[in-house]
């Protein structure tokens, strides 16, 4: 769903990305890099929960260094998706909704979204 959307939009992309190193050193790995115009890139990280499960609690993580990959990136970057699809979430609305952002701090260029909304969001060229 999400690469036929992105293409709609009028996105390139590449699949597993290395953006950097992530928050604690190891390599940070996008699900995919997106762009209309090359120096306007979006790393794109995609979470499923089908059941209940350990996804959920990694989630907060991702946020963090999506964020630090989008402040490091010296504008390559000038936000971060984070897709959330599945039916297990527990805590999807507390993510989408923004609630989380009340306990990380400069996180802000980090989009949360459900599928539903990303594919809309890509299909319109409005990522």
């Amino acid at each position: 769903m999400v690469l036929p959307a992105l293409e709609r939009g009028g996105y390139q992309y590449k699949k597993q990305v290395v953006i950097g190193k992530r928050l604690g050193g190891h390599s940070q790995k996008v699900d995919v890099l997106a762009w209309r115009v090359e120096s306007e890139q979006i790393p794109i990280s995609l979470k499923w929960q089908q059941t209940s499960g350990t996804a959920e609690q990694k989630v907060p993580f991702e946020i963090l260094c999506l964020a630090d990959a989008v402040h490091k990136s010296r504008g390559r970057f000038n936000k971060a998706y984070l897709v959330l699809g599945g039916s297990g979430w527990t805590l999807r609305e507390f993510y989408v909704s923004g609630q989380i952002r009340e306990y990380l701090k400069d996180c802000e260029v980090v989009e949360i979204v459900s599928l539903e909304t990303f594919v809309a969001t890509a299909n319109q060229s409005e990522l």
